[in-house]
């Protein structure tokens, strides 16, 4: 056994023997997050010192992907740690009838078999909302709960609710009166809703804590996904000398879900269960309109990196050494991930490597190459009234194989450009015609990946 070898296995085992309780997972999305729009990544036009204090103490993933560039796709990665090309998942779910295939292996389902409360809260986005679905739930598409939540509590995700509240600007300040909560509307009125998610986080928190119960709370926040509405307290105020219209609502949006995320930190020291809980930040795809994308190219529905380079933030105090960390990572690693940390066994089928021993020890996890795939996306959402208007790159890659450092776009099993990301990390130069045999050894792979069986369950096509 080699030194690497020894190294991660005794890391792998460290965890797994502990004689200490398993641990609270507690994992963030945010929405459309631009991993230019925090400073402990670069950004300069956000102030964002929760989650600055938070990077500060945990593993801060530089090469970190979302599954998609687009929402549900990454959604489905994260529970079930596979690619959403398994479910044939290429494009955001409309809240009709597209929903995550039953049956299959979710992280909730695994961890509640080992003892856990599991809840979901937030956007949720994989299917089952709807409202004709929630009054008839025995004949209807599964939800939260039939995919392995104990609670949930999300917006209720019918089409003529949901988009009246987008195109009217009130999703934030009045989408709560919208919400249900284990099947049944919430009560509660006149409350932004990040403070109601972070509100219901706690409340779990603390019903757990009691019952000395470890937990899993999947907390899948809206913000900043437009539309951008002003924002309670003093988070406007900060920013109206620096930006003006969406720019300076976007700006307080991610201040506003920046304190809220402070608040959930402090809550879990107040109940004393903060070195107990594993804590995991990140975005379901890159920014679109007002946010960020730091240097790269691209941004949300475009597989450059702007559209799918996502922060991540994995906090777990005395266990996992705060550190900056160049390991490739994905969203389909959180299941297999979180699921060894609670000393669970993941499914064999999974996608997701296992990259505690890197969070242990640092020592670097080996990977093969990994695929994205998503549908051909208008422009609407990259616009905006932001002084550096947008423009979508081209040519426009609906599919994505990376093999180490090199990345590959294609088009409908065509490839188009080949980037050597650690040399060229803006994805300026395009190597295609430089690198032949690299590029088609990597467009093979990507071929046969898309030749594979497919649980299509969404009627997506």
């Amino acid at each position: 056994m080699n030194r690497r070898t020894f190294l991660t296995s005794m890391a792998a085992a460290s965890l797994a023997s502990s004689e200490q309780p398993r641990p609270n997972i507690l994992l963030m999305l945010a929405d459309d997050l631009g991993i230019g729009d925090l400073s402990c990544y670069g950004g300069t036009e956000v102030e964002t010192p929760h989650l600055d204090a938070l990077a500060k103490q945990s593993v801060r993933f530089l090469r970190s992907y979302a599954a998609s560039a687009v929402c549900s796709p990454t959604r489905a990665a994260c529970l079930t740690g596979r690619y959403p090309l398994r479910f044939n998942i290429r494009a955001h779910f409309p809240d009709k009838e597209e929903h995550l295939p039953p049956g299959v292996a979710t992280l909730p389902a695994l961890l509640g078999k080992a003892g856990y409360g599991t809840v979901h809260i937030g956007k949720w986005h994989l299917g089952g909302l709807n409202r004709k679905h929630l009054a008839n739930r025995s004949a209807s598409i599964p939800g939260p709960l039939q995919h392995g939540f104990d609670h949930y509590c999300a917006m209720a995700e019918d089409p003529a609710e949901r988009a009246a509240l987008v195109k009217e600007r009130r999703l934030f300040r009045f989408g709560v009166e919208h919400f249900v909560r284990d099947e049944k509307p919430v009560e509660d009125r006149g409350i932004h809703l990040t403070d109601f998610a972070a509100e219901e986080a706690m409340r779990w928190m603390t019903h757990y804590r009691q019952r000395n119960q470890p937990f899993f709370i999947n907390l899948w926040f809206d913000a900043p996904h437009f539309p951008f509405e002003p924002t309670p307290g003093p988070h406007l105020q900060k920013y109206k000398d620096k930006a003006q219209a969406d720019d300076l609502l976007y700006r307080a949006t991610v201040s506003h879900l920046d304190a809220a995320i402070g608040r959930l930190m402090a809550k879990l020291a107040e109940l004393g269960i903060e070195r107990d809980t594993v804590v995991l930040f990140s975005s379901d795809n890159g920014p679109a309109m007002q946010g960020s994308p730091s240097i790269y190219k691209g941004k949300k529905a475009d597989l450059h990196e702007g559209g799918i380079r996502v922060p991540l933030l994995i906090r777990f105090p005395g266990r996992f050494p705060p550190r900056e960390s160049k390991q490739l990572a994905h969203t389909a690693d959180y299941l297999p991930t979180l699921c060894a940390a609670a000393g669970v066994k993941a499914p064999a089928d999974v996608d997701g490597v296992n990259l505690l021993p890197h969070l242990l020890s640092g020592v670097a996890v080996q990977r093969g190459m990994l695929f994205w795939q998503m549908n051909v996306y208008a422009t609407h959402w990259q616009t905006g009234d932001r002084p550096r208007p947008y423009k979508k790159p081209e040519p426009y890659a609906t599919e994505v194989v990376r093999d180490g450092d090199w990345k590959l776009l294609a088009k409908e099993g065509e490839p188009l450009e080949l980037f050597h990301l650690a040399e060229d990390p803006r994805e300026e130069r395009n190597l295609i015609g430089e690198h032949n045999v690299r590029a088609q050894r990597m467009v093979k792979a990507l071929r046969a990946y898309l030749k594979q069986p497919r649980l299509d369950c969404c009627g997506l096509r």
